[in-house]
């Protein structure tokens, strides 16, 4: 095959990949930034041109604040929590051999149903009158923490938020499980022997070794935390009273409850302009540690 031959076949199999980027993916982004600025309800075939005011509107609504304020609190926690809960588990099952793969799966599993599933399970469990979780504080004596957590203001975003946690264990479990296969056991014994206890080793150690992929689970659980939203949709809608509302939701009830597509679009605009630098940050921290590893 001569080499224009080579040049016509290399075209013609990047051609359909670039159709399906144009057309699903920069099509909808210049879509996108055309209506923050205009007034588009999804129906007026000619929207008016209002310049910056959905970002004007945006910086002064208040519940945009308090959906963003929710958001902080799952970045966090949703960030925090999966991190240290999966590498707790992965050193514990660290040397385990027998049933590990058992583990794996169990833990994992959580992870691959559908949002959808797993949110009206735990609806259920949630449930005030016939939810198991409320059975077993009443059985053990705890009747006074009993309560709608769903539908309670003071609760509502937190039991979400446990819930996605627990999803997102199993993959941070796994993904430190892996890491921990490959770290350099003769480097721990050495460690062990000179008299460093396990919190040390752990430190200095063993963390060190599996810091790159430490690193990438981050970026991975805190850019979940900007774009969260199928989760909360399914279990509460946002609600009660917009306490568990964060700025994908609002996006969302702007845009299609409440026929502002401008407006809602600018909100999804300004997550993705938010989540941008933690990654593009995360990423080239990744990259520098990495780089150090290897010299």
């Amino acid at each position: 095959m001569t080499r224009k031959a080579q040049a016509r076949l290399g075209v013609l199999l990047v051609v359909p990949l670039l159709l399906l980027v144009g057309v699903f993916l920069v099509f909808p982004m210049i879509n996108a930034v055309y209506y923050v600025f205009v007034d588009f309800n999804g129906i007026d075939p000619a929207p008016p041109w209002v310049g910056l005011a959905n970002f004007t509107e945006l910086a002064q609504d208040p519940d945009v604040w308090a959906a963003f304020s929710n958001n902080i609190i799952w970045i966090v926690l949703g960030t925090v929590g999966p991190l240290v809960l999966g590498l707790a588990l992965a050193l514990l099952l660290w040397h385990v051999q027998r049933g590990s793969v058992f583990y794996r799966v169990a833990f994992f599993l959580p992870y691959i149903l559908p949002q959808v599933a797993v949110g009206v399970v735990w609806g259920w469990i949630y449930e005030p009158s016939r939810g198991w979780l409320n059975k077993v504080l009443e059985t053990v004596g705890l009747d006074a923490l009993a309560t709608g957590w769903l539908g309670n203001p003071d609760t509502a975003l937190y039991a979400v938020l446990a819930t996605a946690v627990w999803v997102t264990l199993g993959f941070v479990f796994v993904i430190f499980l892996s890491a921990l296969k490959g770290v350099d056991m003769d480097i721990v014994d050495a460690a062990r022997l000179d008299g460093a206890n396990g919190w040390q080793r752990l430190i200095h150690i063993v963390l060190p070794q599996i810091m790159p992929v430490f690193l990438m689970v981050t970026t991975i659980t805190l850019l979940g935390g900007f774009s969260v939203f199928d989760i909360i949709f399914v279990m509460t809608g946002g609600g009660p009273a917009g306490a568990s509302e964060v700025l994908g939701t609002l996006a969302y009830s702007s845009a299609f409850q409440l026929n502002r597509i401008s407006y809602g679009t600018a909100l999804a605009l300004v997550i993705t302009m938010l989540a941008i630098p933690f990654a593009v940050w995360l990423n080239r921290l990744q990259r520098r540690v990495s780089l150090e590893g290897m010299s």
